[in-house]
């Protein structure tokens, strides 16, 4: 949990530091956009391979060599800048590199919590490392990184690399069983990848909840790929207003986070699924109608709230499900279906905006989310205690019947 706090206060910095040094080297709207594609497109490009290692290697160490290439990647380019050598090339080719490494070590390192704790308590601890990502990188990290941007260019990233060096140490000191999960592998890594896609496809319950990720992914960035013109055009807000909105889910996050336990133990998990969901199809619905600004605070508050719940909830119910062994793999699907969800949905919000107003985005997610949730309505109920319905008592891994409604 320490290294994970230490990690997004580093990473919280970098989110606002990173955009202000793209724009004090460019002010072309194609690149400004490039370097956002460039932080979400390695995950595209090598989130399987990365799974497929994981399950591969020791996985502490490689979160140990990730993040210190990161940690390198990051001294090249405070070096840059205090040369003065900097270009928007040098931070566009750091960029792709920082995120390429950022794959491969947070997939491994997402496999270390169902090492550590046992299945009942995955949902906490899952609530308790959302808790520093809320605070310390979206709450905390943004306002520094931009303070420490104004000192100096190179000020904020010096800091983040002392965040990452010792979110290494930390790392490094965490107790995991010493070598890769599998043993020895004579497998070639393509294998491995097919492998896991093969034992998700054949998992009805883990499947469909991929799909309902990826789904309601498209959906949601479909909306919010217009959030900014949304805010500014529909409720009048202005910049300001704009900040108050994300601020706002930031805020819900935060109670949603720690509400968590209180709703893991009091509210059935197949009931809270649900309810997560039902929010979502309802806060489209909500932005697409109204105009007052006051209610779209609200709105985006609850969406916050719900929001964290259903993330947390889902990545628990995943990994008490998936097999250690496969840990790597599967999750780096979902890492995959997550971002190719948003960059889908963010080129369809943009061309259904243009062609039918500002709130269509809204409408078209109310829509899409909507069917999705009636045609998986019954099937969450599964998905929510899937380690229950399919543990078989071996090794920790699960198996799928041919009675399960799902198969098919």
């Amino acid at each position: 949990m320490a290294s994970t706090w230490v990690s997004n206060l580093g990473d919280g910095i970098a989110l606002a530091a990173g955009p202000l040094l793209v724009a004090s080297q460019t002010r072309s709207p194609a690149l400004v956009s490039m370097a956002m594609l460039l932080v979400g497109l390695p995950w595209l490009l090598f989130g399987l391979l990365a799974g497929a290692v994981a399950d591969r290697v020791d996985r502490k160490r490689m979160v140990v060599l990730a993040n210190s290439l990161r940690m390198v990647v990051l001294g090249a380019l405070v070096a840059s800048i205090v040369t003065d050598v900097v270009s928007i090339a040098v931070v566009l080719v750091a960029m792709f590199l920082l995120g390429t490494a950022e794959v491969f070590a947070d997939t491994a390192y997402r496999t270390f919590l169902p090492m550590l704790v046992t299945k009942p308590d995955l949902g906490i601890a899952n609530a308790r490392l959302q808790a520093g990502f809320i605070t310390l990188n979206q709450f905390a990290g943004a306002p520094v990184g931009a303070a420490l941007f104004a000192v100096g260019m190179a000020v904020p990233f010096g800091v983040q690399i002392a965040c990452g060096l010792l979110a290494v140490v930390l790392v490094s000191r965490i107790a995991l069983p010493p070598g890769p999960v599998r043993g020895d592998v004579d497998t070639h890594v393509l294998r491995d990848i097919g492998d896991g896609l093969r034992w998700l496809m054949g998992h009805p319950p883990v499947r469909t909840l991929a799909l309902v990720i990826v789904t309601f992914n498209v959906t949601w960035a479909a909306a919010w790929s217009i959030l900014v013109l949304y805010s500014l055009d529909v409720l009048h807000m202005g910049a300001v207003g704009y900040g108050l909105l994300t601020t706002a889910s930031a805020a819900g996050g935060l109670v949603g986070t720690f509400a968590f336990g209180w709703l893991e133990r009091h509210v059935p998990l197949a009931t809270l699924m649900r309810t997560c969901l039902a929010l979502e199809v309802v806060m489209h619905l909500g932005f697409a109608v109204t105009k007052v600004a006051w209610v779209a605070v609200l709105i985006m508050f609850g969406f916050g709230v719900y929001a964290f719940v259903w993330g947390t909830l889902s990545q628990a119910v995943r990994q008490r499900a998936v097999p250690t062994e496969f840990q790597g793999r599967v999750g780096s699907v979902y890492s995959v279906a997550i971002f190719g969800g948003i960059v889908v949905g963010s080129a369809l919000g943009g061309q259904i905006a243009q062609h039918g107003g500002i709130t269509a985005p809204f409408w078209f997610a109310f829509v899409g989310s909507g069917i999705t949730l009636l045609l998986v309505w019954r099937q969450l109920g599964h998905i929510a205690h899937v380690d229950e319905a399919h543990h078989d008592g071996h090794d920790g891994d699960t198996r799928v019947q041919d009675s399960d409604p799902m198969a098919g």
